[in-house]
């Protein structure tokens, strides 16, 4: 391992800011990832050329790659920072925000589209009341096994920042939400409001306007069967699409003149 890490950080003050280039050195520690070299830098702000500088602002919680806040782009390539060890790592180190989110400063952006996402397909179990309900219907493992390795989703940004139908002109929501679909309404008790959310599917925006580049899938740091959600949710909104059609008709023709 070489002595010193050289990082190249692109940055911006805000949203408007121009952007610029900036390089830094520091000492090489053994098992260091990205987030632990940053947070040397943020320490002694001081440029590989002796500028002081701003200490560069990045997101960042569990450090575990749990959370999904410290996504960025590490030498080309959209990962957690947290799990980026650095002597795996070619340098010089190059970190650049994600580009298909709103830029906040520097290498944080808002994934606040991701959250709204989840709102329209009511990502997440309805309960009412706030009493003891038991412990619900029981779940087939095969269930299980399927529903665990969706709930891993971190919604880190990721599988948009890959996403070639994902951009500021377009409106598709992306994979993690149409996979959140899936979770939910493969849950016991997410089934009943089932319809609710594969019609949040059927919007403008929905799962229909995936392009099916699948890097999705390739990008996923927790190995989520991405472009397997989209098929099987896509096929779950064309049921609906009958579903509702008919019941259309059957309302039609019970309103009409006795």
């Amino acid at each position: 391992m070489a002595d010193q890490i050289v990082m190249r950080i692109e940055r911006r003050d805000g949203p408007d800011a121009p952007a610029r280039w900036e390089e830094f050195k520091v000492p090489s520690h053994p098992n260091a990832n990205v987030i632990s070299v940053l947070m040397e830098i943020q320490r002694n702000p001081v440029t590989s050329d002796g500028k002081r500088t701003t200490p560069p602002a990045w997101d960042a919680a569990c450090l575990e790659e749990v959370c999904g806040s410290c996504t960025m782009v590490i030498n080309g390539r959209v990962r957690q920072a947290c799990s980026a060890l650095i002597n795996r790592l070619e340098q010089p180190i190059t970190l650049t925000p994600m580009k298909k989110f709103p830029l906040i400063r520097d290498l944080a952006v808002d994934r606040g589209k991701m959250f709204e996402a989840l709102k329209r397909v009511r990502g997440w179990i309805p309960i009412d009341g706030t009493y003891d309900l038991g412990p619900g219907p029981r779940q087939a493992p095969e269930d299980q096994e399927i529903n665990y390795v969706l709930s891993t989703c971190m919604t880190c940004g990721c599988c948009l920042e890959v996403c070639p139908q994902v951009g500021k002109d377009t409106a598709f929501i992306g994979a993690a939400a149409i996979s959140q679909v899936r979770l939910f309404n493969n849950h016991p008790t997410g089934k009943m409001h089932a319809d609710e959310r594969l019609r949040g599917l059927m919007e403008t925006g929905g799962v229909n306007d995936c392009g099916k580049a699948a890097n999705c899938a390739e990008a996923c740091p927790k190995g989520i069967p991405l472009t397997s959600s989209i098929a099987e949710m896509a096929r779950a909104t064309t049921r609906q699409a009958f579903k509702d059609w008919f019941l259309r008709d059957e309302r039609a023709a019970g309103a009409g003149p006795a």
